[in-house]
């Protein structure tokens, strides 16, 4: 599953992230069929995680593999990308919920984003991904807020963790998947893939 050419490089050429990618990068990647969902311009949002990637290059230890959260797309859609930097490709997409709160009549598209602890909506901007431990929900991936808009996202508990409102069969019945409290809820056949490649000390970018 690849980004196509066009956008990986456009998004590269316009993002000061290129300073991680090998010159001969170009090269290596062969033109393939676009792979991403319905949403904001695919280009756009790499290059705005790309250049995220650099403003925090002193906080992101690791920078070989990058989460990628589109919620200008419906929950019905595999919004969540996890991305190999170098190679150039997309490695899987997931499906995510978003909070209630960002969605209060459940329609299934995010309507707004909040940074307010007691919100339950989901929030935007760059996060550094922490340890693995075992909460309510099972194995679950703390998470820090890097930017403004999500400066409150560890001391509201904003994760990512596996949940049972999060699965194909209901996107594909409902039209959507259910919400969160603000959490990157995915499913429960995902979750361990999700926690094993966006390891700790890595970045997650979420935007609408």
């Amino acid at each position: 599953m690849y980004l196509g050419r066009r956008h990986f490089l456009g998004a590269i050429a316009g993002s000061a992230a290129s300073l991680f990618m090998p010159r001969d990068l170009a090269q290596a990647i062969a033109p393939q069929p676009e792979h991403l969902p319905a949403g904001a311009d695919r280009s756009v949002l790499l290059s705005r995680a790309l250049a995220a990637l650099q403003q925090h290059h002193d906080r992101v230890a690791s920078r070989d593999v990058i989460g990628i959260v589109d919620f200008s797309a419906p929950s019905l859609l595999p919004r969540f990308q996890l991305v190999d930097v170098a190679a150039g490709k997309v490695i899987s997409d997931h499906l995510v919920a978003h909070g209630s709160g960002s969605d209060p009549g459940n329609s299934g598209w995010v309507q707004r984003l909040s940074n307010r602890p007691g919100s339950n909506a989901s929030c935007s901007g760059a996060f550094l991904t922490g340890e693995i431990y075992s909460g309510k929900h099972g194995r679950s991936r703390r998470l820090q807020g890097l930017d403004t808009e999500n400066s409150m996202a560890s001391s509201r508990g904003i994760v990512i963790h596996a949940a049972r409102y999060v699965a194909p069969d209901l996107a594909e019945s409902q039209g959507r998947v259910g919400r969160s409290q603000g959490c990157f809820a995915v499913s429960a056949d995902d979750i361990s893939h999700v926690l094993e490649r966006l390891g700790p000390g890595r970045l997650l970018f979420a935007a609408r």
